[in-house]
Formats: C-alpha cells, sequence, structure tokens
C-alpha cells in the first residue's frame, strides 16, 4: 500500500513539473482572481463542522500565496465573504470572522509578505464586519500601504453590484458639492471609485471558481468585462497546484480580442 502511495505522489510530482515547464515559458498573467468556493460541501462530505471546511480553505490560501510568487503574479483578487454570506447562521459567521482574525494577524508579521513587499487590501463595505478585524485589517494595510511590488486583494463582505453602488454615491456627493463636473465622468473616471481603484491593473486577467459551479455570483462586476472565466471542479480546500497550472496553460492557449 505505501508503494503504491509514493508511487502516486511520484507521479503528481512529474505531472507538476511538466506542466510548470509549459506554463513558465507561455504568456505572464498580471492578474488572476479566485473565488474560493466549496469549503462548506467539502466539510459535509468529509463529514465535518462547516467552520472545519472554511479553516481548510484558508490554509489552501496560504499556500496559494506562494505559488502565485513562484509565477511572478503581480496582483491577486481572492473573494472570500460575499455581503449574501451574512444570511448564513449566526455560529458560522462568528467562526468564519474569528478564523479570518487568525489569519490577518498572521499576515501582520508574516515574512513572506514583507520580504516581498505585498500590498495587502480589503475590498468590500468592511464597516459590516466586528469592529475587532476591522481594526486588525485597518493595521495590515496600514503595514503594508508603501508596498507595491505585489498586491493581495480580499474581497471581504464584498458585493459587485455593492460596490458599483458605492461608487456612484461617492461621484454623486461630489458631483452634487462641486469637485466633479458631471461632463468629466467617464469610464476611466469611474474606475477611480471603485474598490480596486489602488491598482493599475484592475482587470483579472484570469477569474477562477472552484467548486463546479459555473457564475461569477457578483465578484468583480465591472472588473470582468474582458477576463477569462476558468470553471473547475474541485472543491477550494482541495485546490492544487497542478489545478492552478492547468487554469493558467487554458488561459495562455486562448485569443483574447477584446471585442476586435
Amino acid at each position: 500500500m505505501l508503494k503504491k502511495f509514493l508511487s502516486i505522489i511520484g507521479a503528481y510530482k512529474m505531472y507538476e513539473r511538466w506542466l510548470w515547464q509549459q506554463v513558465k515559458n507561455g504568456i505572464k498573467l498580471e492578474h488572476i482572481a479566485i473565488i474560493l468556493d466549496g469549503n462548506r460541501r467539502w466539510a459535509s462530505e468529509n463529514e465535518l463542522n462547516p467552520w472545519l471546511g472554511h479553516k481548510k480553505g484558508a490554509e489552501t490560501v496560504e499556500q496559494l500565496l506562494d505559488w502565485c510568487e513562484r509565477l511572478d503574479v503581480k496582483y491577486v483578487t481572492l473573494y472570500t465573504f460575499s455581503t449574501e454570506n451574512f444570511r448564513r447562521s449566526p455560529d458560522e459567521i462568528e467562526q468564519i470572522m474569528r478564523i479570518a482574525e487568525e489569519k490577518f494577524r498572521k499576515l501582520l508579521t508574516d515574512e513572506r509578505i514583507h520580504r516581498n513587499k505585498v500590498h495587502v487590501k480589503v475590498i468590500g463595505r468592511v464597516n459590516l464586519l466586528p469592529e475587532g478585524l476591522q481594526k486588525l485589517i485597518g493595521e495590515v494595510e496600514k503595514a503594508t500601504a508603501n508596498y507595491d511590488s505585489q498586491f493581495l486583494n480580499f474581497a471581504f463582505a464584498y458585493g459587485g453590484r455593492a460596490e458599483i453602488v458605492d461608487a456612484a454615491k461617492t461621484i454623486a456627493s461630489k458631483v452634487k458639492d462641486g469637485e466633479l463636473k458631471l461632463d468629466a465622468i467617464d469610464e476611466d473616471m469611474f474606475e477611480k471609485f471603485l474598490y480596486t481603484s489602488h491598482m493599475t491593473k484592475q482587470e483579472p486577467d484570469l477569474i477562477i471558481r472552484t467548486s463546479g459551479e459555473e457564475r461569477l455570483s457578483g465578484f468583480l462586476l465591472w472588473q470582468s468585462a474582458y477576463s477569462e472565466l476558468a470553471f473547475l471542479d474541485v472543491f477550494w480546500p482541495d485546490f492544487r497546484l497542478i489545478d492552478l497550472l492547468r487554469a493558467i496553460r487554458t488561459f495562455q492557449k486562448r485569443k483574447r480580442r477584446y471585442g476586435g
């Protein structure tokens, strides 16, 4: 049994190296966005409490950061918790917030973040989160505010429609106060008021969704107009490097015309 297991591991590593060689010489992706879906279903299939799925999913995020560092991806945006997710049971939400606090506290002193000058940002209606978590997020953002080598965004308490509404409200307020002329509003101006305006490349090259679901669920509705999409039939906690490499390889084979 052990021999068979080691053989499978060896074959996996060989396949991983083969994929890596294919991907590393292809088109480089600047911005990858991922909808981290399937934590609860993973827990259910493994007969575990839902919060253990979220915990395992958070551990997978840490692995993802290493992979994206190796692939030299400058922008990574992760859909972790939507505004609609607040409809879940109070117990599950409490566990998710506890895990989030634990991981953001770790980011404060994460050697990779400071070594690689990673700008960490939470995009969404942060004011809806528990006060302690809001404070911690503020500390992480302040500690990395001057970094610009890489960008790590967590879409937390996020909704794509909410983002557009919030941008429209800010613009309307500025027009009302005389700070902005109505004729000056165009697509470029609108983008300056989106949650992702701190990045020079707001549009993801590739959006990946795990768990087999094939929809965006409100993720980056404005920014995703010309993003390539990859829907993977794997729950997020089981996401592996080969899943990422396969998605990138598929992206590299596509011809992007941007409507032309």
